[in-house]
Order: structure tokens, then C-alpha cells, then sequence
């Protein structure tokens, strides 16, 4: 049993860390395709009409979804929280198991 545990938390944090390298992958393509957008738009005409920003701004909020899935991070429902409910929910089930066989 202690063998499938440990080789259980080891195919987690692998597929952690996956999920982190795809993170790192997207944040490098995302600087290197802005930059040649940007340059592209300086280019043609000289950032009067900044196009680049609106595709900048679309990939980024994509990317800022992506850090907070990769790095666990939720400002709304934090590991507490989460292990909170799962103890209060596991107690209300405990007590309705132990009432099954009385007459109230």
C-alpha cells in the first residue's frame, strides 16, 4: 500500500511539473511572437495605430489562466478552504452513518 502511495505522488508531481514546462513554453513563444508583432507594427507604421496590444492582450489573459492552473493559484478557493470543506463534509457524513439504524 505505501508503494502505490509513493508512486502515486510521484505521478503527480510529474504531471506538476509538466504542467509547469508547457507554462514556460507558452511564456517564451508569447515573447517572442509580441516582439516580432510589435516590431512588425513599428515597422509598417511606427506605432501610430498599436494593433499589436489587442493580440497581446488576448494571449496574455490565456497565459495568466495558464501560470494560475501550472503554480496552483486560485485568490478565491484556497488548499484550507478546500480541505475545510472536505473534514466538514466527512464529519456530516460520519454522524448521518452513525444514525442509520436509530428512531428518532
Amino acid at each position: 500500500m505505501e508503494n502505490f502511495d509513493k508512486e502515486n505522488r510521484y505521478l503527480q508531481a510529474k504531471e506538476k511539473v509538466k504542467e509547469i514546462k508547457k507554462f514556460y513554453g507558452s511564456l517564451i513563444s508569447y515573447v517572442i511572437v509580441i516582439g516580432a508583432l510589435a516590431a512588425l507594427n513599428y515597422w509598417v507604421d511606427q506605432l501610430r495605430h498599436p494593433w499589436f496590444l489587442w493580440a497581446a492582450f488576448g494571449w496574455g489573459l490565456g497565459l495568466i489562466f495558464q501560470a494560475a492552473k501550472a503554480f496552483d493559484w486560485n485568490p478565491f478557493i484556497s488548499k484550507d478552504w478546500e480541505e475545510r470543506k472536505i473534514k466538514e463534509y466527512m464529519e456530516r457524513d460520519s454522524k448521518s452513518q452513525s444514525n442509520m439504524g436509530r428512531w428518532e
